[in-house]
């Protein structure tokens, strides 16, 4: 089933026009990795038009949510949504945003769990995609620890008894309010956001996971559709 899909895929284009040095090997590497054909398809096989489908979609719609309501708290200061109604309104956007995109990323994780979404070649669409998870849930923990709230003053005390529990605690200082704005806003939001754009270059690469293969009464497994739709 996998080998019909591959070969279904366009063949890359050749490079035109051969020219040496780093540039020219450069560009004949990602023309070869990645054509523009499936860097940005316009046909898609039928099976994606199904529900299971869309929380890759709707993760990654929060998670451009989420950075730019950030960014307007960054840039505002992060005590602008306590003293302002409007900065009170884009931080409960940027909270919910962030409720939403855990959830979604989360259906998303779970869904292409049952469905063995590393098969065809796709371990690193898979590993990328968990990393994802794991280091956004990590940043939505700095996020909640500069909030200036007594929720934040609770929660920074109790992830310092257990980070300092595993020997951490003087590298990772969650009573730091400095050191854990640096981490929310500059340093983790950049991790996050490379290993996103690592996993969807991948789900171009190799292509959206097919289901599983269907099984008729005598057990024989059937192949899946490949008829595609614009």
């Amino acid at each position: 089933m996998t080998d019909l899909i591959d070969k279904a895929r366009p063949e890359p284009l050749p490079d035109p026009e051969p020219a040496g040095g780093w540039t020219g090997a450069l560009r004949r590497r990602i023309f070869q990795t990645l054509p523009p054909e499936q860097l940005l398809p316009d046909t898609q096989p039928s099976y994606v038009a199904s529900w299971i489908y869309v929380f890759g979609v709707l993760s990654l719609t929060g998670f451009l949510t989420v950075v730019a309501t950030g960014t307007v708290l960054a840039l505002k200061g992060a005590a602008w949504w306590h003293v302002s109604g409007t900065g009170h309104f884009v931080n409960s956007l940027h909270l919910w945003s962030v409720e939403l995109f855990m959830t979604f990323m989360s259906a998303h994780l779970i869904a292409k769990f049952f469905m063995a979404a590393w098969r065809g070649k796709r371990a690193l669409t898979w590993i990328t995609g968990v990393l994802a998870l794991g280091t956004s849930a990590f940043t939505a923990l700095t996020g909640y620890l500069i909030q200036q709230n007594f929720d934040s003053q609770w929660v920074a005390t109790q992830a310092k008894d257990g980070l300092n529990s595993i020997g951490v605690g003087a590298y990772f200082n969650t009573m730091d309010f400095g050191q854990m704005l640096i981490w929310h806003v500059a340093l983790l939001p950049l991790v996050v956001s490379v290993i996103v754009a690592i996993h969807i270059l991948q789900v171009r690469r190799q292509g959206v996971v097919p289901p599983l293969a269907l099984r008729d009464t005598a057990g024989t497994p059937q192949a899946v559709p490949e008829e595609v739709e614009a």
